[in-house]
């Protein structure tokens, strides 16, 4: 017996990984990515986990209407951004789960093909 994941449209889905790049839809991306179950895809400012600050933050949290869970992926390791940082996504009751950015890619998929409402931050350095 074969079993083949169905696929929702209009979900775009990682479908590769490698040193800096990523594939969406088997379309390879260089550079940092935001990536959204409601179909959001543009590159992030965020070249290096060190980049990003509060400020990119709060513009990724008011990018985040309806969004139930964040992904941060960190790159190749798993970091941290300060605490105080997360609060925008914290008072839109927005969960935000940090992870190196290989877990992320793949926890991206598993959530949107569950039909969750999930955007990923992802860094790639």
């Amino acid at each position: 017996m074969k079993f083949q994941a169905e696929r929702a449209a209009g979900i775009p889905l990682i479908t590769g990984y490698g040193p800096g790049w990523l594939a969406v839809d088997k379309v390879q991306h260089h550079g940092s990515l935001l990536i959204g179950s409601g179909g959001l895809l543009q590159p992030w400012a965020c070249p290096r986990f060190d980049d990003i600050s509060a400020a990119h933050l709060e513009t990724l949290a008011a990018q985040c209407q309806g969004v139930e869970v964040l992904l941060l992926g960190s790159g190749a390791r798993l970091r941290f951004v300060h605490p105080g940082w997360l609060r925008p996504f914290m008072q839109q009751r927005i969960g935000v789960e940090t992870m190196d950015t290989p877990a992320a890619l793949r926890t991206y998929n598993v959530l949107a093909m569950e039909g969750r409402n999930v955007l990923a931050a992802l860094v790639l350095e």
